[in-house]
């Protein structure tokens, strides 16, 4: 799966590509199931929830959990009204178009498959796998199945960093010869924890 932009509105105004012909118009919201979301917060609840019912063009319709019950719990919270208790039951609805995985990395394998397997389109949190064999894995099975893809990287787009890139490309700021970085978060301290 390759990083990329995907306007998936795209996909909902008939603009999209399938195997690089125009797709038939397909005029109703992109139904999306969410793997990872949780009633008790996370990342899926953060960013992706609000993202999604922001958004023209998309629902949010189902989503899978590590159980039935917690599955159940989230729905609940989140209104959305399909909730299944794998990754897989979420894959075969015929009622989500769209799977986005919010999960750990080394979960990725196992829970974006069956989603392109079942010919969904996917949006996956990045990395796409946890090691370069699980990518290109999944990023080959894709590509065999005709899958829309992307793999989620926000920094990729994010407005400054793209005119950075822009500039440089440019030759606005001259030849690189070197760079650094200084980025922040909730997760302070010169450590990380490994759960």
């Amino acid at each position: 799966m390759p990083m990329m932009s995907v306007d998936w509105s795209a996909c909902a105004t008939g603009e999209a590509l399938a195997n690089g012909k125009p797709t038939s118009p397909h005029r109703e919201p992109i139904r999306v199931g969410v793997v990872g979301l949780s009633a008790g917060g996370g990342w899926a609840a953060t960013a992706h929830v609000p993202a999604l019912t922001g958004l023209d063009g998309y629902e949010l319709r189902a989503l899978s959990a590590s159980s039935a019950e917690s599955a159940r719990a989230a729905g609940e919270k989140y209104a959305v009204p399909l909730a299944f208790g794998s990754a897989e039951e979420l894959a075969r609805s015929e009622e989500v178009d769209l799977v986005v995985v919010t999960v750990k990395v080394p979960h990725h394998l196992e829970l974006l498959r069956p989603a392109v397997e079942a010919g969904k389109m996917v949006f996956s949190e990045w990395p796409l796998g946890a090691d370069l064999a699980q990518a290109e894995e999944l990023s080959d099975l894709a590509h065999r199945r005709g899958v829309l893809t992307a793999v989620g990287l926000q920094a990729r787009s994010a407005p400054p960093l793209r005119y950075l890139r822009d500039l440089v490309a440019d030759g606005y700021v001259g030849r690189v010869l070197s760079t650094s970085m200084l980025g922040s978060g909730w997760i302070g301290g010169a450590t990380y924890d490994d759960n």
